[in-house]
């Protein structure tokens, strides 16, 4: 299998697919398109990324090419087995699938005012409403499945999972803008940053070269 992602240190999709891959346990070589560089354009036209319109990441299996994130876990989960992905038991993997469908297609404010950059600390910064709104959403998530599912691990539902796959980005958000979290939050986002596959992608953000200024600070709401 091939991934290709974009900038570890901006592309919080990438992120997921490289986590999924990483959950399925497949070997797997990524190859990293630099997301707006000076080929940016060239690049996404390639035959490669056609199939995606030059979204990342994208997923090539032999003949089989899946994009978007969602479809790379699902497509995964087909190959080894959904236990590998997602809770065992029928009312923990219920929540699971909703949370990970919820940040698939909802915190849009949170996504647009404070991109993933992983490398970055930001000082002073005061969430919008809406992006405050989106904060105490996910945190009721995390506290409701850490409470029914995840009191015997580290993680939202003991095991690492696909949830934790598809939050992880919201970890670094969190981290590079200092949202305060109550301290289960703090605990779970520790346990998400030091997780192996984590410390192996922050290593690689950090030794990368580019900078996309437009994702270097927070953007207006």
């Amino acid at each position: 299998m091939k991934l290709i992602v974009g900038n570890r240190n901006y592309s919080s999709w990438s992120l997921r697919g490289w986590l999924a891959c990483k959950q399925s346990g497949l070997p797997f070589e990524v190859l990293t398109v630099p997301l707006y560089g000076e080929d940016w354009e060239a690049q996404r036209r390639s035959d490669e990324l056609a199939p995606s319109s030059g979204k990342v990441p994208i997923l090539w299996d032999g003949d089989a090419v899946v994009w978007d994130s969602l479809a790379i876990v699902d497509y995964l989960a087909d190959r080894v087995g959904r236990d590998r992905f997602w809770p065992k038991a029928d009312d923990a993997r219920a929540m699971a699938r909703s949370m990970v469908a919820e940040m698939h297609s909802s915190y849009l404010a949170l996504r647009r005012e404070c991109p993933m950059n992983i490398r970055g600390r930001v000082e002073g910064y005061q969430p919008s409403e809406a992006v405050a709104h989106d904060v105490i959403r996910i945190l009721q998530l995390w506290a409701e499945a850490r409470a029914r599912f995840g009191k015997a691990g580290p993680f939202l539902f003991d095991a690492f999972s696909a949830a934790d796959l598809f939050y992880a980005p919201v970890v670094s958000r969190f981290l590079t803008y200092g949202i305060p979290v109550p301290g289960f939050a703090g605990a779970y986002m520790q346990a998400v940053w030091e997780h192996d596959w984590m410390a192996e992608w922050i290593a690689e953000a950090e030794n990368e070269d580019w900078v996309i200024e437009q994702y270097e600070q927070p953007m207006v709401g």
